[in-house]
């Protein structure tokens, strides 16, 4: 079972939101890999659940490479969205400590590129989840880069969350975000929940630095419900640390924390402190969008009964994948205006992304003689999870642009992981000198979702909570960690026994 790639095809309209955003920008379709238009720039964008391992620089390297070399040559841009990219304790510390999962992903690029060289120009973290843009000519990025994070994971932290960063290219803004999702099959509206968190928190520079004395103090008690269950009152400080079925309808933002940039009817700020809102969120009208990572949408919304028939990768089967394509969450969300909105997502043909159960020898494997070849990793599908897309990349291209799509696949299944990666190539337009984008154009793409302007506020809280519980995981449950308990230990010893007369 090797490389996976799809089709492209036109999407219909998100239903139901009442924004003016392009979702059915026109794709140029192809089988496997079409040759792309020459103008603009070529991107490749991945995302990967690595499962807290270090990934296999040969084995993963090669598996890149037919996604990395295609008609028109390698990708001027490779960004990787990266979930559970390590164990929580060196996720939390910081960056230092990922340098290592970095650089094995930046060694099987280079690998996959056939003796070119690909910079890693940024590699930033939200807890777990991280993302790696990559250039081939890093002189051609202008400016500085920007970037921002959320958290929704217990009591604001990252094990859950998104990171998102900015780039000039050759005149062309291009926004990346890396996320990860709620998990579990019935935690649909808790991952809408985190999507609108994304929209609403993760923004490039702090609301009150841009607009300053505009918003007054922090409210200390309410937040507002965007559940469409109404208003409810709690305390901030709970927010993110809910139960699963607690967090579904909790509401995400808080008065008067947001201020509508989808209504024109707000009085409490300016058309041009609107637009200066929106410029620093991951929607702004001249940059396009990409969102990759595990997004963790399901097929169902429980567990499969014993015996249920899974999705098979024969064609001929009456339960071949491609049948259970419909009962796909994150479609029926996105279409139906409940998440994603005015995101676009390429046709879907290659198989379920999760989850894999990798086998020690080849029998009773799907892949069986694939496997005994050894071209293969032996795997099945978990039997307690539905085989389900979880792992997507979605764009949303500038106003007036369009996005060219040539591949839309997955790769191979690899031995440290549950996950497939799955990646998208294709080709975003640079900015036309004699066009820009100002005044009414700029104003007909708006935000689904309200800022929120206390979240960097409330990030800053939570990356100390993250420090310490880093810390003290670090301590307890690493090599590092037993290193120092012991070191510590005969510290101690040795200071009693100095204490009590040493040698005397």
């Amino acid at each position: 079972m090797g490389l996976q790639s799809g089709s492209t095809a036109n999407l219909p309209p998100t239903a139901g939101i009442n924004i003016d955003i392009d979702v059915t920008a026109p794709q140029t379709a192809t089988d496997g890999g079409m040759k792309l238009s020459k103008a603009g720039v070529e991107l490749l964008v991945l995302t990967f659940n690595c499962a807290k391992n270090v990934v296999d620089v040969p084995v993963f390297g090669g598996h890149l490479r037919d996604a990395l070399l295609g008609q028109d040559g390698l990708p001027e841009l490779v960004v990787m969205s990266l979930q559970e990219i390590a164990p929580l304790s060196y996720s939390f510390l910081g960056e230092w400590w990922l340098r290592g999962y970095y650089d094995a992903f930046g060694q099987a690029l280079n690998l996959a590129a056939a003796g070119q060289k690909y910079t890693l120009v940024k590699g930033k973290n939200v807890g777990m989840t991280a993302l790696l843009v990559f250039a081939l000519c890093p002189e051609r990025i202008s400016g500085t880069l920007e970037e921002g994070e959320v958290g929704f994971g217990a009591a604001g932290m990252g094990n859950k969350g998104a990171v998102g960063v900015r780039v000039n290219y050759q005149g062309q803004e291009l926004t990346f975000v890396a996320t990860h999702l709620a998990a579990m099959e019935w935690n649909l509206k808790k991952r809408n929940a985190n999507w609108r968190a994304v929209v609403g928190g993760l923004t490039f520079e702090d609301p009150r630095v841009v607009l300053p004395g505009v918003f007054g103090e922090r409210p200390a008690t309410t937040q507002v419900d965007r559940s469409g269950a109404g208003e409810r009152s709690m305390p901030l400080e709970r927010t993110g640390s809910m139960d699963s079925s607690e967090e579904e309808d909790a509401p995400l933002l808080s008065p008067p924390s947001t201020f509508s940039l989808v209504s024109d009817d707000t009085p409490a700020l300016t058309p041009e402190q609107k637009r200066r809102l929106q410029d620093i969120s991951i929607f702004k009208p001249t940059s396009h969008l990409f969102v990759a990572g595990d997004l963790n949408y399901r097929i169902s919304s429980t567990t499969p009964p014993p015996g249920s028939a899974f999705p098979s990768f024969d064609p001929a089967s009456e339960n071949h994948y491609s049948h259970f394509f419909s009962r796909d969450q994150l479609t029926q969300e996105r279409l139906a205006g409940r998440t994603f909105h005015g995101m676009s997502e390429a046709e879907v043909t290659f198989g379920p992304t999760y989850k894999y159960d990798i086998l020690d020898s080849p029998e009773g494997a799907v892949n069986e003689a694939a496997a005994a070849e050894g071209s293969e990793v032996p795997w099945k599908f978990a039997s307690h999870r539905w085989p389900a897309w979880t792992d997507r990349v979605l764009f949303s291209a500038a106003e007036g642009a369009e996005v060219e799509t040539g591949v839309y696949g997955s790769l191979p299944v690899v031995q440290s992981s549950d996950h497939r990666a799955v990646f998208w190539r294709g080709r975003v337009p640079l900015p036309d000198g004699d066009k820009k984008l100002e005044g009414e154009v700029v104003g007909k793409k708006k935000l689904p979702v309200d800022i929120d302007v206390w979240a960097w506020g409330r990030r800053q809280t939570a990356r100390r909570r993250e420090l310490v519980v880093g810390l003290l995981a670090l301590v307890w449950s690493t090599k590092e960690g037993a290193v120092f308990l012991g070191t510590m230990a005969m510290v101690g010893m040795g200071w009693w026994w100095f204490a009590h007369g040493g040698l005397l």
